[in-house]
Parts: C-alpha cells; sequence; structure tokens
C-alpha cells in the first residue's frame, strides 16, 4: 500500500515533533544533572572561601553554603523548563503557586527554617558549645536550615528540628568562660564543723584550678537527718569544672577520714517489741 504525499507530509512532521521532543528530554536531562553537579560545587567553593576569611562566624559558613547551592538548584531548575518551551512568566507562576502549595504542605518545615533564622541571628548557641534545651543535650556541630546537629556527651548523633530548640528554654554551658562549681559533703554531728571547714577550705585554696576571685567558701548547707551538710563552693574555668569535681569529691573523703572526721550514711535503728514486753534493738545501713 502506497502511501500519498500529504500522507508522508504528516509522518515526516510526526518525526520531526518526536525527535524535537527526544533532544529537548536529553538536553533537559543533561543540564540537571550538569546543574545538580554545579551546585555541589558552589557549595564547597563557597565553604572554601568562607574558611579563608578569619572574621566569618563558623555558625554562619554551612549556611550560607547550602543557601548558595539551592539558587543555583533554582536556576538549572528554570534552565530545564525553558528548554520544553515554557516560558518565564510561566516558570515564575508555576513556582509561585508550588511554593504556595509547598508552603501549607510543610508549615512545620517553614517553622523550622524561621526558627534557624533566628538561631543565626540572635546566637542563643554557636558551633562547639555544649547546650541543654527541654532535655536535649549535646555538643551542637552544624546549624542547618532545617535541623541542629549535635553530638551528645557519650558520642551519639542527634538531630533535632530548629523550631523544638527554638521554643526551649536553652542553657548554654560555655557561653561564660567561668563555672561555679557547688560540692556537697556530710560529716557526723559529734565532728567539729569549724575544723572541717578549715580543712575542706584549704583543699580548695591548694587548688592550681580553682579561682581566688570570687574566694572559695565552705558553708554549712543544711542540717541533714544523719549528717551536717557542708558545700564546697569555688569558680574555675568552664574547662576545668568536671575534672576539679571528681578530684575534689576524692580529696576531701582522703583528708576528712585521714583526720578522723567520719562521712556518715544513712542508717535505720530496728526496735522488736516482743509480747513479754522486752526489746531487741539493731541498726542497719540503708543502701
Amino acid at each position: 500500500m502506497e502511501l500519498d504525499a500529504a500522507e508522508l507530509e504528516k509522518l515526516s512532521g510526526l518525526g520531526e515533533l518526536l525527535l524535537g521532543y527526544a533532544v529537548n528530554i536529553v538536553a533537559g536531562i543533561v543540564i540537571l544533572l550538569v546543574g545538580w553537579i554545579l551546585a555541589g560545587w558552589i557549595r564547597r567553593l563557597v565553604l572554601r572561601l568562607l574558611d579563608r576569611t578569619p572574621r566569618m562566624d563558623r555558625t554562619l559558613k554551612p549556611v550560607l553554603a547550602s543557601i548558595a547551592r539551592y539558587v543555583v538548584l533554582i536556576f538549572v531548575l528554570v534552565a530545564v523548563l525553558a528548554q520544553f518551551g515554557v516560558q518565564t512568566a510561566s516558570i515564575i507562576a508555576l513556582l509561585g503557586a508550588a511554593g504556595i502549595a509547598v508552603g501549607l504542605a510543610l508549615q512545620g518545615t517553614l517553622q523550622n527554617i524561621a526558627a534557624g533564622m533566628m538561631l543565626l541571628f540572635l546566637r542563643p548557641f554557636q558551633v562547639g558549645e555544649y547546650i541543654s534545651a527541654d532535655g536535649i543535650d549535646g555538643t551542637v556541630e552544624e546549624i542547618g536550615l532545617f535541623v541542629t546537629q549535635m553530638t551528645t556527651f557519650d558520642g551519639l548523633y542527634r538531630s533535632v528540628p530548629n523550631a523544638k530548640l527554638w521554643n526551649a528554654t536553652i542553657t548554654n554551658y560555655d557561653r561564660r568562660p567561668t563555672r561555679r562549681l557547688d560540692l556537697k559533703i556530710g560529716i557526723s554531728y559529734g565532728d567539729d564543723i569549724a575544723a572541717a571547714q578549715k580543712l575542706l577550705l584549704g583543699l580548695l585554696q591548694g587548688d592550681a584550678r580553682v579561682k581566688e576571685d570570687p574566694a572559695p567558701q565552705v558553708l554549712v548547707e543544711t542540717l541533714a537527718d544523719s549528717s551536717v551538710v557542708l558545700v564546697l563552693r569555688c569558680w574555675s574555668a568552664k574547662g576545668d569544672f568536671w575534672p576539679l569535681c571528681y578530684d575534689l569529691r576524692q580529696a576531701a573523703k582522703e583528708s576528712l577520714e585521714a583526720e578522723g572526721f567520719t562521712i556518715p550514711f544513712p542508717q535505720r535503728e530496728v526496735r522488736v517489741v516482743h509480747e513479754d514486753g522486752a526489746e531487741d534493738g539493731r541498726r542497719e545501713a540503708l543502701d
């Protein structure tokens, strides 16, 4: 069966149309792949340039690099759509409509972005600082657009939505250069309180990690059920806080026992009354 000239012309036009679509699809895929690679390269380039800027806060570096990557990806998307003949006005309208739809669908995500911007602007914490916020503890590794990455004290990775941190009360343990240490030690009611205070104060004054101003103190905090509780109060650099706490606790126990002081522990006295009225008594240590 032979085709007439009109049919051949239609087939030729259809072939050219399909060929044009195929070329556009291939070109769009190539632009998308190249753009994706270029966006990653731009992000790394921005990070390297910011690392060379001495005054740039390291908290802002990953955020600015991510913004640069997203900007490149947006241009790549526009270029891919333009490859298929979509007009610029149509692209803008499409992005606007998509933005509204995404905004309605991802309200929580947008809250995280807004919270991340506020955290970067107000800076209640920075990268490298140890914080606690509503039961969330850890060292801040990176503040992103959506989440803040942290490492716990025992080395675990933690990803926290920015909105959760923004809506919580944040305690920053590293913002101030010094911290106050309150260490409680109990002595027996029969011990000499003044002598124990003098001994413990000597421990504080003899440790180079203890700040001289404010001056260290040994105070009677409370009269407990089985002991007189003394509190060793001193100030130290934030980096010395925990080592000093552990060392003072051990040194206080050893020094008090060496000088004859008693560090009491909770006890319970049990009395058993028999039918004839006799009593048996014994003491038991409480765990």
